[in-house]
This record gives structure tokens, C-alpha cells and sequence, in this order.
């Protein structure tokens, strides 16, 4: 099937994605208009439909001009209507879209928002994750608790491990440094913080990675491995706690 994902960079380190499949182009989530009616233009598409993970400004804010231009229809989560430049449709977890030709799975994540979604596409093996599950890290938790997100990133670690993740931001430099400090002994960890710092130098984006590789570096889905668990002197607590310590101790880093 004929598709293409394109990484469109936004305001100091937001991503947006555009997605070209069989029927269309659509957009998950629009930060700033110019940069994307540019990555547009280059190659000649149009835009048919914006998904909206969730309602900060820095994801919604090119909504307007992109509408205004394309009139394409936006999607977004019906818990975070009223905070979302009107909506087309509203949806929620488990509905399922056909988007640009594409099926479209919406997943609930709240933790960052209180009514963040993710949209997972099977047939490009991507998902798109905002500001829920990050490049070696996840979103603050600015509405919602670490149980919350904890339960958010278990649904995303459930995907097939060969999922691409896309998520929103350019954090990827400071979540490996944090990620050190919890996992020092990983030579996984290491090897993955390396690639990093070469993919950076070279100018190119870092915020998409396999899912298998979240899983194998990530601190903040690996609340099980006991060596991160004895180094936090938790070696008693459920994943659920060792994972809101890891948390806590991220928003002090």
C-alpha cells in the first residue's frame, strides 16, 4: 500500500507528522502553520484531514490557517472539545477512522492531559504519541496522575514491538541523560544515547523510534528490570510505584 510519513519540525522542538496514503494526506497535530503549508507545497500535496492529540497550545495553535487554506477536517479528542479549535469530529478510545485511506485506531493516554489521545495505524505499523510515550522518556504529567500515565504507556508497550512511535517533541538529548542516571549499566542504553548524539550532530530528528526499542531502553517502561529496581531501593514495590518514582525524579533532573 502507498504510503509515506513525513517529519515536519515546528516552533523550537515540535514535530508535526504528515501522512500520504492511498486516499489523501492527513496531518497529526499542527503546531505552527508555515512550516507545514512549506513541507506541503514542496511536494505538492494537499491536506484532507488534521488529527489532534491533544489541546496545548503548541499542537493546536495551526489548526486555524491550515483549515482556512486546505479546508481539511479536524478529528481530536471529544474529552478536550471545548479547549480544541472547533472540531468535525470528536472521538475516543477504541474508535476506529479511515483516514487518507488509512485504518486508524484512537488510543486513550491520559496523563499529560487529562484527555490525550494517541492514534495508532496498523497498515504503516506507526503511532502517533505526542506527548504521551516520548524517545526514552514520557510527557509531564501537568492534569493527570502517574497511575494514569502508567496505565497510558502500558496500552502503547501492548502494540507489535515492530510499531514505530512518533512522538511530538525533540526531548530525546535530555531524556537519554536522565535515562543514564537510571539504568548507568546498560550497554543497550549506551549504544542507543550514542546514536543519539551522532543523529543530532548530523542535524537529523530523533523523536521516532521502533517501539522494541523503547521497550529495551526506555526507564519509564522498564519499572520491572530488577537492576533499575534495587538501584531505586524498590525492590518491594509494584511497577506502578517504581514507575511514579521514576517520574519524580525526572521532574527534579
Amino acid at each position: 500500500m502507498p504510503m509515506e510519513i513525513f517529519t515536519v519540525p515546528c516552533l523550537d522542538d515540535n514535530y508535526a507528522y504528515l501522512v500520504k496514503g492511498p486516499d489523501g494526506v492527513c496531518l497529526i497535530d499542527a503546531p505552527d502553520a508555515p512550516p507545514i503549508e512549506a513541507a506541503l507545497d514542496a511536494r505538492g500535496w494537499g491536506l484532507d484531514t488534521i488529527l489532534v492529540t491533544h489541546h496545548h497550545w503548541d499542537h493546536v495553535d495551526g489548526i486555524e490557517p491550515l483549515r482556512a487554506r486546505y479546508g481539511c477536517r479536524v478529528i481530536g479528542p471529544a474529552a478536550e472539545a471545548d479547549k480544541i479549535p472547533p472540531m468535525d469530529q470528536a472521538v475516543r478510545g477504541e474508535d476506529s477512522l479511515l483516514v487518507a485511506g488509512l485504518a486508524v485506531r484512537v488510543i486513550d493516554v491520559p496523563g499529560h492531559t487529562l484527555g490525550h489521545v494517541a492514534f495508532y495505524m496498523p497498515e504503516a505499523e506507526a503511532v502517533f504519541t505526542a506527548d504521551s510515550l516520548m524517545a526514552l522518556g514520557c510527557g509531564r504529567l501537568f492534569e493527570g496522575t502517574p497511575a494514569m500515565m502508567w496505565d497510558s504507556l502500558q496500552r502503547l508497550a501492548a502494540l507489535p514491538p515492530e510499531t514505530i512511535v512518533y512522538s511530538g517533541h525533540e526531548y530525546t538529548t535530555s531524556n537519554a541523560k536522565f535515562a543514564l542516571t537510571i539504568e548507568p549499566d546498560s550497554a543497550t542504553l549506551k549504544s542507543r544515547v550514542d546514536a543519539i548524539a551522532k543523529a543530532r550532530t548530523e542535524g537529523r530528528p530523533t523523536a521516532a523510534c521502533m517501539l522494541s526499542e523503547e521497550l529495551a531502553t526506555n526507564p519509564f517502561l522498564r519499572p520491572h528490570v530488577p537492576a533499575i529496581r534495587a538501584g531505586l531501593g524498590m525492590t518491594k514495590a509494584t511497577d506502578a510505584e517504581v514507575f511514579a518514582e521514576i517520574r519524580a525524579r525526572k521532574d527534579r533532573f
